[in-house]
């Protein structure tokens, strides 16, 4: 009998769902080997259990609350996918500002009809089994979780920083350029190819702290570029607003 497999969506883009679909002939062959009950970006009807529960956003309202954990009920795995499933991502900028003004500003007149809460990742609801980061995901890295997953192998997610992968490919760091800009590279996880410093951009941090990340090293390197307490809060808080999370 074929894994079970169903992906879910919480607050967020559906980018991360998007993502998979655009893998093409590559995840046609590795759904021969998985029955997908649901899946709203492609299709979707009622499975009665799942093996694996893909989560993609973050928990952002009363009900999505009940409707993650009737999820880990029914699943044998789960796993957080992306950054708002993973770290509650762009989405948890909101908490910082008064949450009676933004219903108003979203929502208009019909405010009151909309219940919220602020946006948290989806542990902090319920038990997460594994993570796969990144905004959006990278289609290579859920290929090999997946894979290894479906073969009982511990899925690889790196526990390095972003600066390894920097240095791999030659890159002159963002903090040695004659304007430096302001770079979360030394604490947030690897994995990604340092596809953004790789580019010319700095690195946002939306694969979340590395393991053990040494944030009073980084606050130090901030401090000594003179980077205001103000534009450290603006980069921590698009995708790491909830600051203590080092998954």
């Amino acid at each position: 009998m074929k894994p079970k497999v169903a992906f879910f969506d919480f607050a967020c883009c559906e980018g991360c769902q998007l993502t998979v679909l655009s893998i093409g002939d590559k995840l046609l062959d590795l759904f021969e080997s998985v029955e997908v009950v649901n899946f709203r970006e492609a299709s979707s009807y009622k499975g009665q259990d799942y093996d694996i529960a893909f989560v993609e956003g973050s928990v952002a309202t009363p009900k999505d609350i009940e409707r993650v954990k009737e999820i880990r009920k029914r699943a044998k795995v789960v796993v957080a996918l992306g950054a708002c499933a993973h770290i509650a991502g762009v989405n948890a900028i909101r908490n910082f500002h008064n949450q009676q003004e933004i219903r108003k500003m979203v929502y208009g007149d019909k405010a009151w009809v909309f219940d919220s809460i602020l946006a948290q990742p989806i542990d902090a609801v319920i038990k997460v089994d594994y993570y796969v980061p990144e905004c959006p995901i990278d289609k290579e890295e859920f290929l090999r979780f997946v894979t290894q997953l479906l073969n009982k192998m511990k899925p690889f997610i790196p526990d390095y920083p972003v600066c390894v992968e920097c240095k791999m490919k030659g890159n002159v760091c963002n903090y040695h350029k004659p304007n430096p800009i302001i770079c979360l590279g030394p604490v947030t996880r690897g994995g990604c190819g340092a596809i953004c410093p790789s580019a010319g951009n700095a690195c946002e941090g939306c694969r979340g702290l590395v393991p053990d990340a040494n944030l009073e090293a980084m606050e130090w390197l901030l401090n000594e570029y003179g980077i205001s307490a103000e534009d450290k809060f603006r980069f921590y808080r698009m995708y790491n607003g909830l600051m203590g999370m080092k998954k």
